[in-house]
């Protein structure tokens, strides 16, 4: 037998993340992913390099939007998100979603999203985007479906959600958005960093596209910063008469590249054409290479984050010096029938908390663990703690951190995959 389980998407997830997208026999045998460092690739003959700028053919012409390495992961996420998307590597998170609301909206154009977002995403939806035209509506009830449809006029190109929010991890009922976002035409896009395809396939729930900060537990080495995109394909951006500028991209495209094609991953076609060429923010294929080594561990990993978050959400719900836990999978929680109903392997490993005591005993408690570092990233194996208001909604006004449910004494805790034993006897000397 000739080894193929690269292309058997009927292989398990556990097995498609060590495998899938990579053929060895066409990297000269090499089992691990090759860094392929290089700026630019032979063009070969001179049709050749026609077709290659013109994405007539598939291959290699630039290292600013194609690279054998990046390509590699990109097709190992594909195969770990299904439905036979599309995906686009980016230098980070914030790229992904930046140039995913670049590529779907123009001066002019709207976009509705909940208010319980990252401070990274609410700066860039409610800053950056309108100084070129592009303005959002927030919902303030991020589970009443009613409320995403009263926010969409003629000019509204997307719904945007999290997976789970940040950072108290509260669960959106995807499929009704989506219904909604449908209904108008228009596309649900959902960052599902915090899940991962492992814990959540926004796909399976009506999303149609899926943004990433890779940097988390994509990769689980906190060494990088890394981003995706990926498009599900299908959805009919030709037919509703709102994106005119997808269907230019259409019609100057239609003679190069192949018809289906095009027409089912326009959106991630046109990301990786406009704004890898022309902006310059494609994954570079060292940070391409590390993010692999991650992804072969994602399921074992996230077994053990989730199985440690909740003993640590349990312990943190029980001790007498803390106000108010925030983690979907408790009895307690708002969200625990979502968490079942869409995170059946578990909601994440994310978990708030309010000290009794304030802002006072907030900064106490982060100075006085000596097992949880204070840092703001999330996703490492080894477990973080940072304060919210202050880090990752760091400059949001009083209404949007109330909007996010970031008090003054908000912890955000990423639990690693230590033994819970230590996480949790770390927190207590803290907490007392």
């Amino acid at each position: 037998m000739v080894y193929s389980a690269w292309k058997n998407e009927n292989l398990g997830f556990g097995t498609r993340q060590l495998h899938a997208g990579y053929d060895p026999s066409s990297h000269n045998g090499a089992k691990a992913v090759p860094i392929y460092q290089d700026a630019a690739f032979q063009l070969g003959d001179f049709d050749r390099g026609g077709r290659l700028f013109s994405f007539a053919e598939d291959g290699y012409s630039y290292g600013r939007y194609s690279n054998p390495t990046t390509e590699a992961l990109e097709r190992r996420l594909e195969s770990l998100e299904g439905s036979r998307p599309a995906a686009v590597a980016m230098a980070s998170g914030m790229a992904a979603a930046a140039n995913t609301f670049l590529n779907i909206a123009v001066s002019g154009d709207e976009l509705v999203a909940s208010s319980t977002l990252y401070g990274g995403n609410l700066t860039l939806l409610k800053k950056i985007l309108p100084q070129y035209g592009i303005r959002s509506a927030f919902v303030r009830d991020e589970n009443d479906p009613s409320s995403y449809a009263a926010a969409i006029t003629d000019r509204t190109k997307a719904i945007f959600v999290e997976c789970l929010g940040n950072p108290n991890s509260n669960i959106v009922d995807f499929e009704p958005i989506a219904e909604v976002a449908h209904s108008a035409g228009i596309p649900l896009i959902v960052d599902n960093t915090f899940a991962t395809p492992y814990l959540f396939r926004p796909f399976e729930h009506g999303a149609d596209i899926v943004t990433y900060s890779a940097t988390k537990y994509l990769s689980g080495h906190g060494i990088l910063i890394g981003g995706a995109v990926v498009d599900r394909g299908g959805f009919d951006w030709l037919g509703s008469n709102r994106y005119p500028h997808l269907e230019k991209f259409y019609e100057e495209n239609s003679e190069a590249i192949d018809g289906e094609k095009l027409r089912r991953f326009l959106f991630s076609l046109r990301l990786r054409m406009t704004y890898l060429c022309d902006l310059g923010s494609y994954m570079s294929p060292q940070t391409a290479f590390y993010i692999l080594q991650g992804l072969e561990t994602l399921s074992l990993r996230m077994e053990r984050h989730v199985a440690n978050a909740k003993r640590v959400a349990e312990f943190l719900d029980s001790h007498k010096n803390v106000l108010s836990v925030s983690y979907p999978s408790l009895e307690s929680s708002p969200y625990r029938s979502l968490a079942e109903k869409y995170f059946p392997r578990g909601a994440g490993a994310i978990v708030s908390f309010r000290p009794v005591g304030g802002l006072d005993a907030a900064k106490r408690i982060i100075e006085r663990c000596e097992l949880f570092d204070f840092m703001a990233n999330v996703g490492d194996a080894k477990s973080l703690i940072v304060h919210a208001a202050t880090s990752t909604h760091f400059g949001q006004p009083a209404e949007a951190l109330e909007a996010a449910g970031v008090a003054e004494d908000t912890i955000r805790l990423s639990i690693g995959i230590e033994d819970a034993d230590d996480l949790i006897a770390d927190l207590g000397q803290a907490l007392e």
